[in-house]
């Protein structure tokens, strides 16, 4: 079999085994088809050596592709060797001695808490597109969720007794994410109301396009950039900077950084602790007020 079957069996033992959403497929797909190309659709998987690997990095750079892509990219041909190694196909790793490309620390950036009041407070809940809005931008605030965690949000997955969301995040797992009543409150008025309206028959999906079917990730991000505008938020809006928002004003407001780690549903602690040095002057002032020699 040549490269490009082995890379079409490993997408398949991804998106089978492991469950990996359509987009990370994609971007595996893209990366390790970067590799074919450069080698020839008929090479095979043992021809790969550590030089066209290091070579394709090198063409990366070279073309002004970032470090953060190209490290993408070599995670990714690692993963397909690994494979082969335990499937017995190769009988060795060309990306082992390979070293990551050098990044650069990116601190996410957060929007303050009076933008995003100022966000929240624009949707028009008298009408049935500004009670769902509403609804969504409280909901991805309040449980910093995921776009597409909130696009595929079932009915079933509010539990309003416990005041809680059943979040079902990256590779399949669930976490629950408290709601907090402001939020609860909004999709209680939502779920009463307007989703009713346009609901087609047997639809599960919470939040609903105007046709009655779910709504779309693009849908939502079109959504919050108008509300940012009418808002008169300068910086850029996304519904990931809401997310990084939900962490650092959860952090600077004294949250507990592995409560925060399990809200977001992050597998390492080290990819929430980033957020530490977004709210680091609060960590500062924290350590002031408590510690006897401060």
């Amino acid at each position: 079999m040549d490269l490009a079957g082995h890379i079409d069996l490993y997408l398949d033992h991804l998106r089978v085994e492991r469950a990996l959403a359509k987009n990370t497929l994609e971007s595996y797909a893209r990366d390790l088809n970067h590799l074919a190309a450069r080698l020839g659709d008929a090479a095979g998987v043992e021809d790969v050596t550590e030089g066209d690997v290091a070579a394709l990095l090198a063409h990366n750079a070279r073309r002004g592709l970032g470090a953060r892509s190209s490290a993408r990219q070599l995670s990714a041909i690692r993963g397909f060797f690994k494979f082969l190694l335990r499937e017995r196909v190769v009988k060795s790793d060309p990306t082992a001695l390979l070293d990551n490309p050098r990044l650069g620390r990116r601190l996410p950036r957060a929007l303050s808490l009076d933008d995003v009041v100022a966000i929240l407070r624009k949707p028009d809940t008298r009408t049935d597109r500004g009670a769902r809005d509403a609804a969504m931008l409280a909901l991805l605030y309040a449980c910093g969720v995921r776009v597409s965690e909130l696009c595929g949000l079932k009915v079933a997955d509010l539990d309003r007794e416990r005041g809680v969301l059943s979040v079902k995040g990256k590779g399949g797992k669930r976490r629950l994410v408290p709601i907090g009543e402001v939020a609860l409150g909004l999709v209680d008025a939502y779920l009463a109301g307007a989703r009713g309206r346009h609901a087609r028959p047997g639809e599960t999906v919470l939040f609903l396009a105007p046709s009655g079917g779910p709504l779309t990730r693009q849908a939502f991000w079109k959504i919050i950039k108008r509300y940012a505008r009418a808002a008169g938020v300068r910086t850029p809006v996304s519904p990931h900077k809401m997310r990084h928002s939900f962490a650092t004003h959860l952090l600077q407001g004294g949250a507990d950084l592995r409560a925060v780690q399990a809200m977001l549903g992050h597998a390492d602690l080290g990819t929430t602790e980033i957020y530490t040095a977004v709210a680091k002057d609060h960590v500062r002032a924290a350590h002031a007020r408590s510690h006897p020699r401060a």
